[in-house]
C-alpha cells in the first residue's frame, strides 16, 4: 500500500521529486531518468511509472538550466527506442512457443493471422500512436512482437514514434512548463496529459465497435 501511495505522489509531483532528486545527486538524474523510460516502455508489467508527465517535467527543468536539453532529449530518445525494442524482442521471443500450442484452449490460429495481418498493415501508425498513449505505448510493442510484425518495420516505426514523443513532449515542457500559470497548476496539467489520450483511445475503441456491429 504505501508502495502504491508513493507511485502516485511521485506521478502526481514529479516536479517535486526530480528537483530534490538533481539537488542530491546531481547528473546521477539522468541515469535515474533513463532507467524509467526504459522500464516504462520495455517491461510490459510495468504500464504506471510516468512517461509523459515526466518528458514534460524534464523540459521545464532544461528551460531554467537545471539539466541539459541535449542531453537530456538525447538519453531519453535512446531509452525510449531500447525500451520498445526490449519490449518487441519479448513478445517475439515468447510468441512462437506460445503459438506452439495449436491444440491449447489458449490458441487461437484465426486471431494470430489477423493480428500479424493488422500489424504488418497498420502496425506502423499503431506503434507510432501509441507512443502518446499511456498503458497502450507498452503494450503495442509486445503485441507487436507477438504478431510476428517485421523487425525492420517495427524499428522504423519505433524510432519515429521515439523521435517525436522525447523531442516533442520535452520541448513543449521546455517552452511553457515554466509558464506561471501552467506552474500553478502543473498536477491538472499531469492529469490532462494522463487522461486525455485515455479518452481518445476509449472513443477510438467505441466507435470502432459500433463500425463493426453496424458492418
Amino acid at each position: 500500500m504505501e508502495l502504491v501511495t508513493f507511485l502516485i505522489d511521485f506521478i502526481l509531483h514529479v516536479d517535486k521529486h526530480l528537483e530534490a532528486f538533481v539537488a542530491s545527486y546531481g547528473t546521477w538524474v539522468y541515469a535515474l531518468l533513463f532507467l524509467i523510460i526504459f522500464v516504462e516502455t520495455g517491461v510490459v508489467v510495468m504500464p504506471f511509472l510516468p512517461g509523459d508527465s515526466l518528458l514534460f517535467v524534464v523540459g521545464a527543468m532544461c528551460g531554467v538550466g537545471l539539466m541539459s536539453y541535449p542531453l537530456a532529449v538525447g538519453l531519453l530518445f535512446a531509452a525510449a527506442v531500447l525500451g520498445n525494442q526490449s519490449n518487441y524482442t519479448i513478445g517475439n521471443y515468447f510468441g512462437p512457443k506460445v503459438f506452439q500450442w495449436e491444440d491449447s484452449k489458449f490458441f487461437n490460429k484465426k486471431a494470430f493471422n489477423q493480428a500479424h495481418a493488422f500489424y504488418e498493415r497498420y502496425g506502423g501508425i499503431t506503434i507510432v500512436a501509441a507512443r502518446f498513449m499511456p498503458f497502450l505505448r507498452t503494450f503495442a510493442p509486445f503485441v507487436a512482437g507477438v504478431s510476428q510484425m517485421t523487425r525492420s518495420k517495427f524499428t522504423f516505426y519505433d524510432v519515429t514514434g521515439g523521435a517525436l514523443w522525447v523531442g516533442g513532449i520535452v520541448t513543449i515542457g521546455y517552452f511553457f512548463g515554466n509558464v506561471p500559470f501552467v506552474k500553478a497548476n502543473l498536477d491538472k496539467v499531469i492529469w490532462a496529459l494522463i487522461l486525455i489520450p485515455g479518452l481518445f483511445v476509449l472513443w477510438g475503441a467505441w466507435k470502432a465497435r459500433r463500425n463493426a456491429a453496424q458492418a
